[in-house]
């Protein structure tokens, strides 16, 4: 019996090494850290309002941090949607690409046509900025780094925020002690003269934009019924001068970048053209970028050349 145990023991232990000379390899992959995990956190409110007693809007944004030891720089991104929504969750590749090139992005929401009315828009998107320094060291943010990116109707504000860096008559509502101030501002397919939108096209497009319906009406003039202006926007000049950011520019504008699609058929390409122009005039540093093919969004700006040149923006004025 015991000399069976023994065979047995001797069979099993050399059954154990064979099947131990035989194991499979595993594949070893040997990465250099490139970028960093980067965290969500979403639907922060910033600012809250009322009207008549009623609590009428609550405005939030949303943060992509990536893990750093040390601060990182904010670049505040501010969605397009036409003057009439403000959906904060747009242009998340966009967004996601520059919080791996190293920043904290915020994605924020601001009061649209016809709840909102020019400039409180602009307040809206300076409140969220005071709001971000306030919390900087929560989110771990490098306050002295703020730079402003925005599409579209964002593209618009972001324009507006870096041309009116200590205009006190923006800064409405908390965090008064804090700067709304940005050292850039990127206007992607944005408008900067509300008076003449769609100056590109055809004698039918000018017209809908001049009329009383449209929405940069709507934006700047508000509705009759709740205290604003009926007609439209060339009916008012002196307001519409008032809402548009090419009006804005100084020796204290910030600088720049601009980027446009040949087949935008929303938003005129010569309107970035006339800021970018002014601002070279006024000896303010500003690039622009044509895109060709490019629509009013779509996949061309999602493309690496593309994020490329924004990243490379940001890293001149908030990196170097």
């Amino acid at each position: 019996m015991r000399k069976f145990l023994l065979a047995f023991l001797a069979v099993s232990l050399m059954a154990s090494v064979s099947f131990a000379a035989d194991k499979f390899e595993s594949k070893v992959i040997d990465i250099p850290l490139e970028t960093n995990a980067i965290t969500l956190y979403e639907n922060i409110p910033f600012d809250q309002g009322f009207a008549r007693g009623v609590l009428t809007y609550t405005l939030t944004l949303d943060i992509l941090q990536p893990d750093s030891k040390t601060p990182l720089p904010l670049i505040v991104y501010v969605t397009g949607g036409g003057f009439i929504m403000a959906p904060k969750n747009n242009w998340i590749q966009q967004r996601m690409r520059l919080a791996q090139a190293g920043y904290v992005v915020a994605s924020v929401e601001y009061r649209n046509a016809p709840l909102g009315r020019f400039p409180q828009p602009v307040q809206d998107v300076k409140a969220a900025i005071r709001w971000l320094r306030a919390h900087a060291k929560l989110y771990n943010i490098d306050a002295n780094r703020v730079g402003i990116l925005g599409n579209s109707a964002g593209g618009y504000l972001s324009s507006f925020v870096g041309l009116t860096n200590g205009m006190k008559e923006f800064d409405v509502g908390d965090y008064l002690d804090y700067s709304s101030d940005v050292l850039c501002a990127a206007n992607i397919f944005g408008i900067t003269d509300v008076r003449n939108i769609g100056m590109d096209y055809d004698e039918e497009n000018q017209k809908g934009h001049a009329s009383a319906g449209a929405t940069e009406a709507l934006w700047v003039l508000g509705t009759p019924t709740f205290g604003g202006k009926d007609g439209g926007i060339l009916a008012h000049p002196e307001e519409a001068a008032k809402a548009s950011p090419v009006e804005y520019v100084s020796d204290k504008s910030v600088p720049s970048l601009f980027m446009h699609g040949t087949a935008d058929m929303l938003v005129s390409p010569t309107q970035t053209d006339l800021l970018f122009q002014k601002l070279k005039a006024q000896g303010i540093e500003a690039e622009r970028y044509i895109v060709k093919n490019a629509a009013h969004g779509g996949p061309y700006w999602v493309q690496e050349p593309v994020l490329k040149v924004m990243v490379d923006f940001f890293d001149k004025y908030l990196k170097k």
